[in-house]
C-alpha cells in the first residue's frame, strides 16, 4: 500500500513538471500559427470564460473591492508574466532558457521582499541568489552571441518574472487572499484578456486564427498549461510540502529544453546544461538558507 502511495505521488509530480513545461512549449508551438498577443488573448479569454460559471455560482459571493484587487493582480502578474515570456519566445529566445529564467521566481520574490516587506536576506541567501543568476548568464552566454535576436528579448523574461514576484508579494496583504483559487484565476484571466486584446488589436486583429495549429495550441494552453498545471500544483501542495513542490518545479527547465530540442530543433548546448546545473546549485543553497515565511 505504501509503494502504491509513493508511485502515485511520483506520477503526480511527473505530471506537474510536464504540464508546467507545457506552457512554454505551447506558446512556442502556437507562435508558428499566430501573433503572440492573439495567442495570449485567446488563452486567457477561453480560460476565464470556462471558469466564469463556477466563479459566479460556487464559493463566496464576489465583492467589488475583491474583484478590483484581483483585476489589478491579473494585470500585474498574468499580463506581465505571460506577455513578457511569450514575447521573448516569439523573438527567438530559446524556450528552455526562458523557462530557466522564469524559474528564478523564488529568488526574485525574496529579493523584492527586502524593499517591499522589509525582509532582509541572509549572506547565504545572497550567495545562492548570485550563483543562481550566474547560471542564467552562463546558460544564455552562447545564444546571445549567435543569431539576430535582440538583447532586450533576453531581458523580457526577467521583467516578467519581476512582475509576477511583485504581484505575489502584494497579494500577501490583500483582503482577497482567501478567495478560492478558481475565482482568482477567472478574474485574473479575464482582466489579462482585456489587456492582451489591446495589444492583439495593435498587431492587426483580435479575431482567432481559424486553422488547426492555432486552435490546437489554444486548447493545449488552456487545458494542459492553465487548468492542468495549476490544478496539479495545488493538488501537489495538498499531498506534500511547499518546499518539495517548489523543488519539483525546478525540473521544468531541463524538461522544457529537451522538449523544445525534440519538437523545434532548438539549441541544446553544453553551456545551457552547465548553466542549468549552476542555477540549481544556487537555488538549493538559497532554499536551505531561507526562513519559512520568506517566500509566499
Amino acid at each position: 500500500m505504501q509503494l502504491e502511495a509513493i508511485a502515485l505521488a511520483l506520477l503526480l509530480e511527473a505530471a506537474l513538471v510536464i504540464s508546467w513545461s507545457a506552457g512554454f512549449v505551447g506558446i512556442r508551438f502556437a507562435s508558428d500559427y499566430a501573433p503572440i498577443f492573439s495567442i495570449l488573448l485567446w488563452r486567457s479569454l477561453v480560460s476565464g470564460l470556462l471558469l466564469l460559471p463556477f466563479a459566479l455560482t460556487l464559493g463566496p459571493r464576489l465583492r467589488a473591492r475583491e474583484v478590483m484587487s484581483q483585476m489589478a493582480f491579473g494585470a500585474l502578474a498574468m499580463s506581465g508574466y505571460l506577455g513578457c515570456f511569450g514575447l521573448s519566445i516569439s523573438h527567438g529566445v530559446a524556450t528552455g532558457l526562458v523557462a530557466l529564467i522564469t524559474d528564478m521566481l523564488p529568488l526574485v520574490v525574496a529579493i523584492l521582499s527586502w524593499p517591499v516587506l522589509g525582509q532582509s536576506l541572509s549572506a547565504r541567501q545572497w550567495l545562492g541568489t548570485g550563483i543562481g543568476l550566474l547560471g542564467v548568464v552562463v546558460a544564455s552566454g552562447v545564444t546571445t552571441q549567435t543569431g539576430n535576436i535582440p538583447l532586450w528579448a533576453y531581458l523580457l523574461p526577467v521583467l516578467g518574472t519581476a512582475s509576477l514576484a511583485l504581484a505575489t508579494l502584494l497579494q500577501k496583504g490583500s483582503s482577497s487572499n482567501s478567495m478560492p483559487v478558481y475565482q482568482k484565476l477567472c478574474i485574473q484571466c479575464l482582466s489579462a484578456a482585456a489587456i492582451f486584446a489591446l495589444f492583439a488589436w495593435n498587431e492587426g486583429s483580435v479575431l482567432p486564427v481559424l486553422n488547426p495549429g492555432f486552435m490546437g495550441g489554444i486548447l493545449w494552453l488552456v487545458f494542459v498549461a492553465t487548468f492542468g498545471a495549476w490544478g496539479l500544483y495545488y493538488l501537489a501542495l495538498r499531498h506534500t510540502s511547499a518546499a518539495r513542490v517548489t523543488a519539483i518545479l525546478y525540473l521544468s527547465p531541463p524538461v522544457t529544453m529537451v522538449w523544445a530540442w525534440l519538437m523545434f530543433n532548438e539549441p541544446l548546448s553544453w553551456a545551457m546544461a552547465v548553466g542549468l546545473v549552476i542555477s540549481l546549485v544556487g537555488i538549493v543553497i538559497f532554499a536551505r538558507a531561507q526562513k519559512p515565511s520568506s517566500i509566499a
